[in-house]
């Protein structure tokens, strides 16, 4: 993974007069063709003033968690602590609702705007333990970016 080029693409993705949901979904079209253990890419927001996240753009198969309660889940946990969420293997977690019998990892990255945990990004793979310090930094990077859009 060479972090330098595909930080070059997502800068070129949010730099571009795409609105906001288009960029959102060409991140989610990048990252699953550039790299090859992202089965599932998709972001998640915050429901208004509900407690739970709702899903927006996404990469992969379709999934029936649309809603997401705070507190349930990876995500929902996310939501709620504020802090990466790295699962290398999906079996392990008590909390931990299946989206499809493929997944077998998975990695959920929050996005702040202004301090105030607005969403995530989630990245589901078919490989168990595929997950490195190279996959946050790039998805920490990506919501970082986002934040100054969202």
């Amino acid at each position: 993974m060479n972090l330098a080029i595909l930080q070059q693409e997502i800068d070129a993705i949010i730099a571009s007069k795409l609105t906001k949901e288009e960029k959102l979904q060409a991140i989610c079209d990048f990252l699953e063709s550039e790299i090859s253990y992202y089965d599932w890419v998709g972001f998640y927001f915050k429901n208004g003033d509900k407690e739970e996240l709702k899903l927006a753009q996404f990469t992969g198969e379709p999934t029936e968690h649309t809603i997401i309660p705070f507190g349930k889940g990876i995500c929902g946990q996310v939501a709620v602590s504020n802090k990466n969420f790295v699962v290398q293997d999906v079996t392990a977690q008590d909390n931990y609702i299946s989206c499809g019998w493929k997944v077998k990892s998975e990695i959920v990255i929050p996005i702040f705007v202004n301090g105030e945990n607005i969403g995530q990004i989630d990245i589901d793979s078919h490989t168990a333990n595929t997950f490195t310090a190279k996959d946050e930094d790039l998805l920490e990077y990506i919501c970082e970016k986002l934040s100054t859009i969202l």
